[in-house]
């Protein structure tokens, strides 16, 4: 691993300058996009010191955070209140006030475009901010995952442009963000950070300020290598959720029980790690962070063929959960059409309130064109807008006997703990079940189909 090597003197006055104001927390640090990643990464901050000043687009977030309300699950109540009311942490939808900040840190989203690639738009519309009112003597990190070359290749040229060099007048770095949601274990303080510098300078300044709320920091030694580290990551999750999906297909072709051979195999000491199967991937990372890599390793003449095929494969699973609520219903003599389906959980993931490429909405969608009628439950996630893979709005029910009872079968896409699962199957007519969650459940398995 990289050492960080201490580079700045005396006689670098603007960068001793800001380092100083950094270890003694007079730095005010702006942070631009308040939301999954923003406004943890804005907490910690404000909670060892620093005064905060947190920039975004939508006035009803700005006006939660001076106003002390929570929207993240990840931030503690009580913390942001207390930040709030003391005045050390507020927001803004006045970018020109950028230049107040000593440290300014983008966490924007990074999508892709209906072709599957990288739209960067969020980052070049953070950039022109930060270009319109670069001052001497800030550092900018951006946090946003995104692909290898972006931080030197379309930010470093526009803040350039300004008259001010990166490394003398400002310091520019990459730091991608680690964050988890509802991971109880692991949160921003705790998890390690990855940094990279443009310049040695660069890289000393942006480590000194990471560690004055990040227990561990890993230097390396450039933007591009802490970017590529990042997409690495969630594309070794994807390929290896991919290669389990892959098996539970072939495992429904062999009679075998994919949920077993997966628990038997975690058993091993060594050698292995335990991914899990399910309806598909999704989530702000999986789903997107390889393609980011796809994208860029074409412009060197380079196929990423395990990527893509694992793109494929985690997308062709959602099609094989409508196949199995199919085959499901025609056990019991019923067809597809007209039938009322109940889905368990739409969020991403379990015990979170996060729909953002959800399987979940693909698969409501399928079932609804093939005639289906769709209800829903998730204690978490009240509504479904008609947008990022829903094309209706629609409402969660209660999970009362009645709608159990009344649905032809209940698809468990998302295992929330708060469902009770034995309730769920004493009451439905038929379960298909994604996520292994009816595994304790002793009574009425011959009403259960997992996948």
């Amino acid at each position: 691993m990289l050492e960080i090597k201490r580079v700045i003197t005396d006689q670098d006055a603007t960068a001793s300058a800001l380092k100083q104001k950094i270890e003694e927390h007079s730095a005010q640090i702006g942070v631009i996009g308040l939301g999954y990643v923003g406004l943890p990464l804005a907490v910690e901050k404000g909670k060892v010191g620093f005064t905060v000043l947190g920039f975004d687009i939508n006035p009803a977030r700005a006006a939660k955070v001076n106003a002390g309300e929570n929207y993240i699950g990840d931030v503690k109540d009580s913390e942001l209140k207390e930040l709030a009311d003391k005045g050390v942490l507020r927001a803004t939808t006045d970018f020109s006030r950028l230049g107040e900040c000593d440290v300014v840190i983008i966490c924007v989203p990074t999508p892709l475009t209906i072709t599957r690639d990288p739209d960067i738009s969020y980052i070049e519309a953070s950039t022109e901010q930060i270009a319109a009112n670069l001052r001497k003597g800030q550092l900018i990190t951006l946090e946003s995952t995104t692909y290898p070359g972006t931080t030197q290749e379309v930010i470093l040229p526009r803040l350039e442009q300004t008259g001010l060099k990166a490394g003398e007048d400002f310091f520019l770095a990459f730091s991608p963000e680690r964050v988890d949601p509802g991971n109880k274990r692991f949160s921003t303080k705790n998890t390690s950070k990855v940094v990279g510098g443009v310049t040695p300078v660069c890289m000393e300044i942006a480590y000194t300020m990471y560690s004055q709320t990040i227990l561990n920091i890993v230097p390396v030694s450039s933007p591009a290598a802490a970017e590529l580290t990042k997409v690495f990551e969630n594309t070794y999750r994807a390929v290896n959720i991919a290669m389990v999906n892959e098996l539970m297909l072939l495992c429904d072709r062999m009679g075998l029980d994919i949920w077993e051979i997966v628990e038997a195999a975690g058993t091993k000491p060594f050698g292995i790690q335990t991914f899990y199967p399910g309806p598909g991937v999704g989530g702000h990372c999986i789903p997107i962070d390889p393609f980011y890599l796809t994208w860029k390793a074409r412009q060197y003449d380079f196929h990423t063929r395990f990527i893509e095929l694992a793109g494929e494969i985690n997308v062709e699973v959602s099609y094989y959960v409508i196949n199995k609520v199919i085959r499901a219903l025609n056990e019991v003599n019923k067809s597809l059409k007209d039938a009322r389906i109940l889905v368990l959980g739409v969020a991403y993931k379990k015990d979170l309130d996060d729909v953002r490429e959800s399987p979940a909405l693909k698969i409501i969608e399928l079932l609804r064109k093939d005639g289906a009628d769709i209800v829903y439950h998730d204690p978490y996630i009240p509504v479904i807008e008609p947008h990022g893979g829903s094309t209706v709005r629609l409402e969660s029910r209660q999970l009362s006997d009645e709608v159990l009872s009344g649905a032809d079968c209940v698809l468990i896409l998302t295992d929330h703990s708060t469902v009770d699962y034995e309730r769920v199957v004493d009451r439905a007519q038929l379960v298909v079940d994604t996520r292994n969650a009816t595994k304790l459940v002793r009574e009425h398995r011959e009403k259960i189909v997992k996948i």
